[in-house]
């Protein structure tokens, strides 16, 4: 299989710390790609028309993408146990969702300062993606802090991943000081060998 990547995508990092936890790493031909929504440079438009990453090519069937797509077929195919079986399944599902969607708009709170000009950006966009971040990061705290402290599973590494993008390109925002507990979370889960071999560069 090959995974089309980049090291800085927390979707990207998800696939990954997912094949380190199996134990699968070696089953996996990682194939860097780059590119913008206004550039899509070698991102891998052939084999995922939306033109993002991550995309799994597979010897046999279509190339898969969204992670959560990769990150299920992964977890079936390795039989890796990321994702317990329902009643647990349904919070897993649903704390994996919150925080893609915290990665999400902190990937579109990076574009707008990155690909557009001072004058083409919008303080109000930007402002209500890091709303619907520090939202997300108090419903973690106050509704989900005993799941992910519990065995780990998929929404444990999704939630791991997005916090490591904040912390990469949203330093400023400090987020761990108006989230205390999640923040001693994230102190103790960043420090599995997993999620330390899958650090994004600075």
């Amino acid at each position: 299989m090959k995974l089309y990547h980049a090291p800085t995508s927390p979707f990207v990092r998800k696939v990954v710390v997912l094949l380190h936890e199996a134990g699968a790493l070696d089953q996996v031909a990682l194939i860097p790609a780059i590119g913008t929504p206004l550039a899509p440079g070698t991102m891998p438009v052939d084999r995922n028309p939306l033109g993002k990453i991550p995309a799994l090519e597979r010897d046999d069937g279509p190339t898969l993408y969204d992670s959560r797509v990769i990150t299920r077929y992964l977890d079936h195919t390795l039989q890796a146990g990321l994702y317990p079986a329902a009643p647990r399944l349904w919070d897993t599902l649903v704390i994996e969702a919150t925080a893609d969607g915290i990665a999400e708009a902190a990937l579109l709170m990076r574009f707008e300062t990155a690909l557009r000009s001072e004058p083409q950006r919008s303080a109000d966009w930007i402002e209500a993606q890091w709303a619907k971040v520090d939202r997300a990061l108090a419903a973690l705290e106050q509704r989900w802090i005993s799941h992910l402290s519990g065995p780990l599973d998929m929404g444990q590494i999704a939630v791991g991943c997005a916090l490591g993008y904040l912390d990469l390109r949203h330093p400023d925002r400090a987020w761990g000081a108006g989230h205390p507990v999640l923040a001693d979370w994230w102190t103790t889960f960043r420090a599995r060998p997993a999620m330390q071999a899958t650090a994004p560069p600075a």
